[in-house]
């Protein structure tokens, strides 16, 4: 359900914040295959063979966090951080402004100019959407991320949940009660059935399809 189901609590008495889905809602394009064959080139695939077997069943049984867990050891597990950390600042700088669909950047930066927080929420990786936050002027980056040894090495596995479907609004959530956000006039935008729940917590949610969005939102700002 919609953050303030409480019509007393007027939108210029709230902190506005807009949420943003990442892949083919910001981009053009999805990131994390594209990332994980960046980071581990040839030997991804030789990964991804070693673990057939779970990955076809996980496949078809659409389970789409388990084929998640598994894409991203085949590509993650022993990797030094330093060095995927230089891939994915690499991989940002690179690709995202050529992946960028220019009408919804152009929303988001709507949204920053009116004083709205910012946020990033996201199935992708955090190791490089906080590269991407930092090109954008975003708030906060709420995304997926991956564990690693205190000796910086990635173990491959995803450190908590997969950023989406009921993940997406639990983070939200947590984010605003972080922050001291009592009162919060949210908007949400999003592409695919994974921003279902952050679209249907949201005052203002918008569904980003093949038609262009507008620079700034077609309603009524009371």
């Amino acid at each position: 359900m919609p953050m303030n189901p409480d019509a007393a609590v007027s939108s210029l008495q709230r902190t506005s914040v807009a949420a943003f889905d990442v892949d083919k809602t910001l981009t053009t394009k999805d990131c994390v295959v594209p990332f994980l064959r960046e980071v581990a080139g040839w030997r991804w695939y030789l990964g991804l063979l070693s673990r057939s077997v779970p990955l076809t069943i996980a496949v078809v049984r659409r389970d789409r966090d388990k084929v998640k867990n598994l894409v991203t050891q085949a590509a993650l597990r022993g990797r030094s951080a330093t060095h995927v950390e230089i891939v994915a600042q690499r991989f940002a700088e690179r690709v995202f402004p050529a992946w960028l669909r220019s009408d919804t950047v152009d929303r988001l930066h709507w949204h920053k100019a009116q004083g709205h927080r910012v946020v990033l929420v996201s199935a992708s990786y955090r190791l490089y959407l906080v590269h991407l936050a930092a090109q954008l002027g975003c708030t906060a980056v709420l995304a997926t991320e991956c564990e690693m040894t205190p000796d910086g090495l990635l173990t491959g596995s995803l450190l908590g949940e997969n950023c989406r479907g009921v993940e997406k609004e639990r983070r939200l959530r947590h984010y605003f009660a972080t922050e001291g956000l009592t009162a919060v006039n949210l908007f949400a935008y999003g592409d695919s059935r994974g921003d279902d729940h952050m679209l249907a917590m949201a005052d203002h949610p918008v569904r980003i399809d093949h038609l262009p969005v507008t620079v700034a939102p077609e309603m009524s700002m009371q």
